[in-house]
């Protein structure tokens, strides 16, 4: 018979080649009712997947990837202190929390997986800072050049975003912006090519969704 989980429970399935280590991993959640461990034929019922390495590199962010091929799933690493791999690619790979083993608690484990689970995130200050370098990188090298922000919409497409989720129409936002009607429908057009945007309520609701405006 299935097990049953409660409504309201988050359910986590738990990953390492390290059977001591799984084990006590298990043994953090077994004692909090907000949790419950789901096995791992179940692993595409997790709000939230702990996978435990020693060393997090490039091979370790491909397991990943092996545990499930969900695009949504929500990774918490329980790792060593060898650190290894590309900060951006562990957060595309579905990596949103990283414990160090040295400085682990039940607490703040369930604590993590909660925030996990709920959507957020929480990396140790060191990765917070790599980070954070990669992203100023991005921006300086990759985006400015080419007159994008990190998001991949320009200053004046948010603009024009702006104006259009005020209902504006595309004469009155030519003659507050200063440009002409043919390059506002210009602006937009590209916008919603690039972004795949099926038209301008699309587009208004993308940059909603996403905190753009």
């Amino acid at each position: 018979m299935p097990e049953q989980i409660l409504t309201g429970t988050v359910c986590v399935a738990v990953h390492s080649p390290d059977v001591v280590v799984h084990a006590g991993l298990v043994s953090s959640l077994q004692h909090d009712h907000r949790v419950q461990e789901v096995p791992p034929e179940r692993i595409h019922e997790a709000d939230a997947v702990v996978a435990a390495f020693d060393t997090v590199d490039a091979t370790a962010l491909d397991q990943l990837r092996a545990l499930s091929d969900r695009p949504d799933t929500r990774f918490l690493l329980v790792a060593g202190r060898h650190w290894r791999a590309d900060v951006s690619a562990a957060i595309d790979r579905g990596v949103r929390a990283v414990l160090w083993r040295d400085a682990f608690t039940p607490a703040a484990f369930v604590r993590t997986l909660l925030t996990v689970a709920d959507g957020g995130g929480s990396f140790p200050p060191t990765l917070q800072g790599a980070l954070m370098e990669q992203v100023r990188w991005t921006h300086r090298e990759v985006l400015a050049p080419r007159g994008l922000t990190a998001s991949g919409v320009s200053p004046r497409e948010l603009d024009v975003l702006r104006l259009v989720s005020e209902g504006r129409e595309l004469s009155e936002i030519a003659t507050k912006l200063c440009y002409s009607e043919r390059t506002v429908k210009y602006i937009l057009y590209g916008l919603m090519k690039r972004l795949q945007l099926r038209n301008r309520a699309h587009a208004v609701s993308y940059a909603i969704r996403a905190g753009l405006i």
